[in-house]
C-alpha cells in the first residue's frame, strides 16, 4: 500500500493501519484507566522510553483508537441527583425519522447517552436531572413532545455498582485486566 492509498486524518496526515502489540494494548489500557497519566508514567508502565511512547500514543490517536480524553465528574456533587434510563419508541422506523430523532436529542444536554436498539425499543437514553420534577418536566415538554415519539418508559437508576468507561483490553494473554479499584480513604 502506498502513502496515496492511506486514509487522511483531520490534520491532513496519512493515517497508517496500526496492528496492536502488547505495548499498544498496555498504553490503551492505562490511558483508559487514567487519561491524565503523564507520558513518563505511561512509558514506565509500558516498559519503553518516553519518546517512543509519545509516538505510539499519537499514532493510536491518529488511527482512531483513542477518541478523546475527559474527566469523570460526580453528578450528585454538581446537583444532578437523578439518573434515568428512558426506553423510547418511535411511531416510524424510517431512516429519516430515526436520524431526525438522533439529531434532536443531540441538542438536549440532559441526554448523556443515546443508543439505537434492535427490538421493541428504538432508543435507550441515559438522562440526568437535578431532581424527579426536573426529569418529569423534560419528559413532558421535550421528549414526549418530540416528533414521531410514540412511547417512553422510564427506569429510575437507584445506584451504580459499576461504571467503567471503554472496553476490556487484554494486555498479556486472553484475560482483560480489570481497572484498579479505588477504595475511599476512611
Amino acid at each position: 500500500m502506498s502513502d496515496a492509498d492511506l486514509p487522511v486524518g483531520e490534520m491532513g496526515w496519512a493515517m497508517q493501519r496500526v496492528k496492536l502489540d502488547r505495548i499498544d494494548r498496555q498504553i490503551l489500557s492505562d490511558l483508559q484507566g487514567d487519561g491524565r497519566m503523564t507520558n513518563v508514567d505511561l512509558a514506565r508502565r509500558a516498559r519503553i522510553s518516553a519518546p517512543p511512547c509519545l509516538r505510539r500514543v499519537r499514532a493510536l490517536e491518529q488511527a482512531g483508537f483513542i477518541k478523546g480524553y475527559h474527566a469523570q465528574l460526580d453528578p450528585a456533587t454538581l446537583g444532578y441527583t437523578v439518573a434515568v434510563f428512558a426506553h423510547v419508541g418511535l411511531s416510524s422506523q424510517a431512516e429519516a425519522d430515526l436520524t431526525a430523532f438522533e439529531t434532536l436529542i443531540k441538542e438536549w444536554p440532559e441526554v448523556r447517552e443515546c443508543h439505537m436498539l434492535a427490538g421493541e425499543t428504538d432508543f435507550l437514553l441515559r438522562i440526568v436531572a437535578k431532581d424527579w420534577d426536573a426529569y418529569q418536566k423534560f419528559v413532558t415538554e421535550k421528549l414526549t413532545a418530540a416528533p414521531k415519539v410514540a412511547h417512553v418508559k422510564s427506569a429510575l437508576a437507584i445506584r451504580t455498582a459499576k461504571n467503567f468507561p471503554g472496553v476490556p483490553i487484554a494486555v498479556d494473554g486472553d484475560k482483560p485486566a480489570q481497572p484498579p479499584l479505588t477504595v475511599p480513604a476512611e
